[in-house]
């Protein structure tokens, strides 16, 4: 058995991938909680991404996420509780609700959207631009390769089951 450390070169490229999104993903969580954001988990942008484009009822957020809309309700409810979601009547139904971002739920989009691009113009100047620019395009190529390319596009990205 080799007790060796691993090296993070050594590693295959879908954990090495992943291990990446996680060291960019934690200190996106660190820079939010600076900014007063502290409350944020990674799951609440599953249903930030949904309502990024506009309001959305519970049923369709629910589907976007491929669980129950009582787990929809759920999430939404903790959501709203902390000040970033609200709901709103349809204007198409009155009868029904939407769900649409706060204030705050604006706020904390606007602010990881700059940390990732501050993030993205760190990583450039520290590894150089054009290493960067491969890395991504490289990493949107395995998106397309694999068939997720439609998911990206069409704001459906979750976890894995």
């Amino acid at each position: 058995m080799d007790d060796a450390a691993p090296e993070p070169a050594d590693a295959d490229l879908s954990l090495l991938s992943l291990f990446a999104g996680w060291a960019l993903a934690d200190e996106l969580q660190r820079r939010l909680a600076a900014d007063g954001f502290g409350d944020l988990r990674f799951a609440d942008g599953f249903v930030f991404q949904q309502l990024v484009p506009g309001p959305a009822t519970i049923g369709a957020l629910a589907a976007a996420a491929g669980v129950s809309q009582q787990a929809a309700s759920k999430a939404v409810a903790d959501l709203e509780r902390r000040g970033y979601v609200r709901r709103e009547a349809d204007p198409a139904d009155r009868r029904s609700r939407r769900v649409a971002l706060a204030a705050r739920g604006e706020a904390a989009v606007a602010a990881g959207r700059r940390h990732r691009a501050a993030l993205d113009e760190e990583l450039a100047a520290r590894l150089g631009p054009r290493r960067v620019a491969a890395a991504r395009r490289l990493l949107a190529d395995a998106v397309e390769a694999l068939g997720a390319g439609e998911r990206v596009r069409g704001r459906r990205v979750r976890p894995p089951r």
